[in-house]
């Protein structure tokens, strides 16, 4: 069986090796961890946000960034294509787990995931669990790990510390912004994955999402790369499933309640409370299905290049 740490681990020795390439900076722990700053104290940068996009991913995800347009604004945009959709979106990418080790919080994605199995009911569905003795997480966060985090997401993983390795990076970074875009073709399959639809049977997926300007503000950052897909996110799904035409309806991000507004501007009325926010936003602007099995396509949603300017900051 494919292990997804395995495949990871040989991205992250390329980052660890030649971070300063990256503009990145690795550190090895006293516990023999290892942790690759990729926005925290650094810049990073687009290939930066590629390979901490294909680590979350379980390598096994290719990740490459284009220039486009929105409206004759000149965008960055960043294309995403998986084979193991269910595997590489669902049992990696998903932010399934909430790191929170005394005062340090981080939002856990990647192969780490998958042995630590977070969360259970996502591995049981996907029929996927990993095998391997190295743990390899992404850190959504504004500070590195210390050697107890490590500590904590080894023994969660079932693996020595010193085959623990993070690469880290806050939301308001080049990298942040990238790997959030990246999730494009994720929020598709996590979204028939809520719907109840059975994921397994999608052979493959691509999409491509705008790459959002850096924001000062964390919040702000969350928000506005957060738009790029829920108002921008094109993807494309081929699968083996004649039943998806029951799942076309509740797909795409405008059937939710919230739409219409900047995420930041619908968290501000929620008072900042996520729990108070439709779900459902969480969708990808436009999905097209090839269904094999009939052979047959389907287009569900649009984009809405003005809502994704604004939040932006261009209009």
């Amino acid at each position: 069986m494919l292990s997804v740490n395995e495949l990871a681990l040989d991205i992250f020795e390329e980052l660890f090796e030649y971070a300063e390439e990256f503009h990145a900076v690795p550190h090895e722990l006293d516990n023999g961890a290892r942790v690759v700053d990729c926005g925290v104290s650094t810049t990073g940068g687009y290939l930066t946000g590629r390979r901490f996009t294909e680590i979350c991913m379980g390598g096994l995800g290719e990740v490459n960034v284009t220039m486009g347009q929105i409206k004759n604004v000149p965008i960055p945009f960043v294309e995403v294509s998986t084979d193991f959709p269910a595997i590489a979106c669902l049992g990696a990418q998903k932010a399934g787990w909430t790191v929170n080790v005394n005062k340090y919080f981080a939002m856990g994605s990647g192969p780490a995931r998958a042995l630590s199995l977070k969360p259970k009911h996502t591995y049981e569905v996907i029929e996927y669990e990993d095998e391997f003795d190295y743990a390899v997480i992404c850190l959504e966060s504004d500070h590195l790990p210390n050697a107890a985090v490590m500590e904590n997401i080894a023994e969660a993983c079932n693996v020595d510390v010193a085959n623990t390795c993070a690469v880290v990076a806050p939301t308001a970074s080049i990298v942040g912004s990238v790997q959030v875009a990246g999730r494009c073709v994720e929020t598709a399959v996590y979204k028939l994955n809520e719907l109840g639809f059975d994921t397994r049977k999608i052979t493959a997926g691509i999409g491509h999402a705008p790459i959002a300007p850096v924001k000062k503000d964390g919040t702000k950052a969350m928000g506005c790369t957060n738009d790029a897909t829920i108002y921008h996110g094109s993807i494309m799904l081929t699968m083996n499933a004649p039943e998806i035409k029951d799942y076309l309806d509740r797909l795409p991000s405008n059937k939710s309640k919230g739409y219409g507004k900047p995420f930041y501007d619908i968290f501000k009325e929620a008072n900042f409370d996520f729990y108070q926010i439709d779900t459902s936003l969480f969708s990808p602007a436009e999905v097209v299905i090839n269904e094999l099995s009939e052979g047959k396509v389907y287009h569900v949603g649009a984009v809405n290049p003005d809502v994704t300017l604004k939040s932006f900051g261009f209009i």
